[in-house]
């Protein structure tokens, strides 16, 4: 997990210095073949037992994820209107929640069917396959993508350069909140087979359920923005998924008891569409917060964020749990983290809405 995430970290920074001024639709080819291609050899490679290349695999597998994950947001608002902004991205966040889905499903039918056949490497080389489907489909799409005009070209002009004070600040909430997300976010599958014992058949049904529900929720949000507008949507989604944490957490603490894992599965499936609906809010309202001049540097900072914490978070969980920390006193520690980032997330809206009166919002 730590090598993966490794991969994005190192990537992100320079990558997203590359792409500014640049057209974004190439980069969508390049990882829809990298991806399923690395996720292949990453397969093979633990099927062969080979440590160093497991690693440079999982390395290149995390890189080849930024050339689809920077990019998109500022392609969006790049290529969309001002009210049409909220339900790209939103579109984009319930892609992934649809292939949550359809791959769930799959892998609960293919248990059910034999799981001596499709096994673990069995499934993940039938999906690293399919992977490549994405190509066929960014083949048969035309893109007709805008760019910005260069302020390069304008005389006596100068390029204008990053404004840091501004990205740090709109990307303080992000690092808190990825910080608590990768403390528990790869862990919930092994708090489910070790605390409840559910299996990999049962957890791919219940995912499918919570990847339903986060693709319902993304699809609701720019009726939800357009109601009740960023300061009210994003703390209320983020507040209410912390306590639905809290509650998945505590569960650890009479697993004895059947009841534990119905809860924890109705605490899931609560958590997962409030915290991801969110997403596309805090995307958006980021972006336009740094501006346009910003926006690449501050969507490739933001993978970098995401990662590096998720490589760090990798490591404190190791060591946690080598100290006898259990579950439920790392998943808390999440909860407080994003307590914290609401609150920070809060003062982003209103300094936001402070900044728009002022003029001082471009999009």
């Amino acid at each position: 997990i730590t090598f993966r995430f490794l991969g994005v970290f190192v990537l992100a920074l320079p990558f997203g210095k590359l792409i500014k001024g640049e057209k974004l639709a190439a980069f969508f080819y390049l990882s829809s073949f990298c991806v399923p291609f690395f996720g292949l050899l990453i397969v093979l490679a633990v099927y062969l037992k080979i440590k160093w290349l497991i690693l440079t695999t999982l390395l290149l597998w995390g890189a080849s994820f930024t050339f689809m994950q920077i990019p998109v947001a500022p392609f969006i608002l790049r290529n969309s209107s001002k009210q049409n902004q909220t339900a790209g991205i939103a579109l984009s966040y319930s892609t992934w929640s649809f292939a949550g889905i359809l791959s769930g499903i799959l892998i609960a039918v293919l248990d059910a069917i034999n799981p001596t056949v499709f096994n673990e490497i069995t499934i993940l080389l039938i999906f690293s396959l399919l992977g490549f489907g994405g190509l066929f489909f960014l083949i048969k799409t035309k893109f007709n993508e805008k760019m910005d005009p260069p302020l390069e070209a304008i005389p006596g002009i100068k390029p204008p350069t990053p404004n840091w004070y501004l990205i740090m600040k709109g990307l303080i909430p992000t690092l808190i909140i990825a910080v608590g997300a990768g403390l528990t976010i790869p862990f919930i599958s092994l708090f489910f087979d070790k605390v409840h014992h559910l299996d990999k058949g049962g957890f791919s049904v219940i995912s499918s359920i919570a990847a339903i529900l986060v693709a319902y929720a993304a699809m609701m949000v720019p009726k939800i923005k357009q109601f009740i507008g960023y300061k009210i949507a994003i703390p209320t989604t983020q507040s209410l998924a912390v306590i639905s944490l809290v509650a998945l957490a505590t569960t650890q603490y009479y697993s004895q008891y059947s009841i534990a894992l119905y809860i924890a599965i109705a605490c899931y499936l609560l958590r997962q569409p409030l915290m991801n609906m969110a997403g596309p809010m805090t995307t958006e309202l980021i972006l336009n917060y740094v501006g346009k001049n910003n926006r690449e540097i501050t969507s490739a900072l933001t993978a970098a964020i995401w990662s590096g914490s998720w490589v760090i978070s990798g490591f404190m969980v190791k060591i946690m749990f080598g100290k006898g920390f259990e579950f439920v006193n790392i998943f808390l520690i999440t909860s407080a983290l994003y307590a914290f980032g609401v609150v920070m997330y809060y003062a982003l809206i209103v300094d936001y809405v402070k900044r728009e009166k002022q003029g001082l919002i471009d999009s």
